[in-house]
C-alpha cells in the first residue's frame, strides 16, 4: 500500500481537498437558503446548475488542456472556482447564484481531467486498480469530512465560504510544485449514443435513475433533513452518514457483483430503496432514530445503482468500446442529476418536504419495471464476463478521464482512443435486431448469465 500511496500522495490530497469543498459548499447552501425560508425549487436549481456545468466542463476541459497544459489549466480552475464559491457570500441575488453554480462545477470537471489524466500517466499497469481505489477512497472520504466540518462549525456563516475557498486553494498547492513532467493530452473520446442504446438500454436506464436520485440526494437532503427540525450539527451528521454508507457497501457490493446477475441485483437493491424510503416518504414529521436509520440504509443501496449499472455494460461492450461507454455513462448520469433536483424541489415545494423520498422511491419503483433481467438476447456478452467488478465515482467526483484508471479498460486502447484520437464507424447493426422474444423459444428456460443486454421492446 505505501507503494501505491507514496507516488500518490499529492493527487490524492488535491482530490480529497476538493471534494471536502465540493461536499461543504452543497450542504451549506441548501441550509443558508432553508434558513432565509428560499423555495426548494431554488435549492435544487443550484444543484442542477452544478450537474450542468459538470457535463459542460466534459466537453470545454479537452480543449482548456490542450491549449494551456495540465498544470496552468488545473491553476486557472482552481482559482475560478476559489472565487466563485465566495461569490454566495457577496451576492444576494439568486439568480447569480445559479451562473456561479455552473462555474463551479464546470472548474471541478477541468480539476477531474487533470488529476485523473495524471494520475493514469504515472500508475504501472499492474497498478491500475489500486490507485483507482485510492483515488476513490480519497474522493468520498472528502465528502464525508466536508458534511462533518458542520458539526464542528455550526453557524451559517461566511466562515464556512472562506473554508470552501480555503479548500480550493490548498488543492492547488501540490499540482503547482510538482517536479513531474505533464502528461500527454487527452482527447475526448467518441460518445456512440445510438450505439449504446441499442446495446446496453437497461444499463443506461439505470445510470439515469442514480442521477434523478442521488443529484437530489445532494442538493435537497439537507434542506430535507433541516424542514424535519435538524440542527446544523445533526445535518451534518445526517449527510456525514449517509455518504459514508456510500462508501462503506462499494466492497461487499463488488462481492456481490462478481457472484450474482447483476441485473438483478440491480432490481433487488431498486426494491429496497423502494421500500426502505416509504417511512420518509409517507411520514411528513419522523423521529430522529427512524430518519438516521432509514436515511442510511436508503443511501446504502442508492449508491450501488451506479457502480452495478457501470459493471452490467460492461459486460456486454467489446473492450475497444468501454473509453466510449464510460463517458456515456457519465454524460447520462449528469443528465439525471441535472432534471432531478428540479423535479424534486418542485414536488417539495408544492406538497411539502416529505416529497424527496416519494421521489426516490417512485423511481426506485421505475427501475424495478425497468430492468428486466430474461429480456435479454444472447448475441453481445463478451468472453470473458461478468468481468471483475470495479467500484465507480459518479460525476460528482470524476470525469470522463476515469475510463483511463479503469482496470478493465486495456491500457492501449486508452492510448490509441485518447492519444490519437480516431471516430470509429459504429459497427453495422442488423437491419431487425432480434430481442428476447425472438432470440429465445418462449419455452425455454433461462440458463446461466445473460449473454446479451438488448431489452425486449414492452
Amino acid at each position: 500500500m505505501r507503494q501505491i500511496w507514496k507516488p500518490f500522495r499529492a493527487l490524492y490530497f488535491a482530490s480529497l481537498m476538493m471534494l471536502i469543498g465540493s461536499g461543504l459548499l452543497s450542504t451549506y447552501l441548501g441550509l443558508r437558503l432553508a434558513a432565509d425560508h428560499v423555495d426548494s425549487l431554488w435549492v435544487g436549481a443550484l444543484m442542477a446548475a452544478n450537474y450542468f456545468g459538470l457535463v459542460l466542463g466534459g466537453k470545454i476541459g479537452h480543449r482548456l488542456i490542450a491549449r494551456v497544459g495540465h498544470i496552468r489549466a488545473y491553476s486557472a480552475c482552481a482559482g475560478i472556482v476559489g472565487a466563485a464559491v465566495l461569490g454566495p457570500g457577496l451576492v444576494d441575488w439568486l439568480p447569480a447564484w445559479l451562473f456561479l453554480r455552473v462555474i463551479v462545477g464546470l472548474g471541478m470537471m477541468c480539476q477531474y481531467m487533470v488529476i485523473e489524466s495524471w494520475l493514469n500517466e504515472q500508475a504501472e499497469a499492474s497498478q491500475r486498480g489500486a490507485v483507482f481505489s485510492g483515488y476513490m477512497i480519497a474522493s468520498y472520504l472528502g465528502l464525508v469530512l466536508g458534511q462533518l466540518i458542520l458539526v464542528m462549525h455550526p453557524a451559517l456563516g461566511l466562515e464556512l465560504l472562506m473554508l470552501v475557498a480555503l479548500c480550493f486553494a490548498l488543492c492547488l498547492v501540490p499540482v503547482a510544485l510538482t517536479r513531474r513532467i505533464h502528461p500527454a493530452p487527452l482527447h475526448p473520446a467518441p460518445m456512440e449514443p445510438r450505439f449504446f442504446i441499442k446495446r446496453v438500454p437497461q444499463s443506461l436506464s439505470t445510470v439515469l435513475g442514480a442521477g434523478l436520485i442521488i443529484g437530489s440526494f445532494y442538493g435537497l437532503a439537507p434542506l430535507y433533513a433541516s424542514q424535519q427540525g435538524l440542527s446544523t450539527e445533526q445535518v451534518g451528521l445526517f449527510m456525514g452518514s449517509c455518504v459514508f454508507a456510500g462508501l462503506m457497501v462499494q466492497w461487499p457490493l463488488g462481492w456481490l457483483s462478481d457472484r450474482y446477475d447483476r441485473a438483478l441485483l440491480i432490481r433487488c437493491f431498486a426494491v429496497v430503496l423502494a421500500v426502505a424510503a416509504l417511512p420518509l416518504a409517507i411520514l411528513q414529521q419522523v423521529s430522529l432514530e427512524i430518519l438516521f436509520i432509514a436515511g442510511f440504509v436508503c443511501s446504502l443501496v442508492m449508491f450501488c445503482l451506479y457502480p452495478l449499472a457501470v459493471a452490467f455494460s460492461n459486460d456486454h461492450v467489446e473492450g475497444d468500446r468501454r473509453v466510449s461507454l464510460t463517458a456515456m455513462l457519465l454524460v447520462t448520469y449528469g443528465v439525471g442529476a441535472s432534471i432531478g433536483p428540479l423535479v424534486a424541489g418542485v414536488l417539495m415545494k408544492l406538497f411539502g418536504s416529505h416529497m424527496l423520498y416519494a421521489f426516490f422511491s417512485f423511481f426506485a419503483l421505475v427501475l424495478v419495471w425497468r430492468i428486466r433481467p430474461k429480456a435479454v438476447t444472447n448475441l453481445h456478452q463478451v468472453d470473458d464476463a461478468p468481468l471483475h467488478h470495479v467500484a465507480m465515482p459518479d460525476s460528482m467526483s470524476s470525469s470522463p478521464l476515469v475510463a483511463c484508471l479503469d482496470p478493465r479498460v486495456d491500457e492501449q486502447v486508452v492510448q490509441d482512443q485518447m492519444q490519437n484520437p480516431i471516430n470509429p464507424e459504429p459497427d453495422p447493426e442488423p437491419e431487425t435486431e432480434p430481442t428476447a422474444e425472438t432470440d429465445r423459444p418462449p419455452d425455454e428456460p433461462d440458463t446461466g448469465r445473460e449473454q446479451s443486454f438488448t431489452e425486449a421492446r414492452p
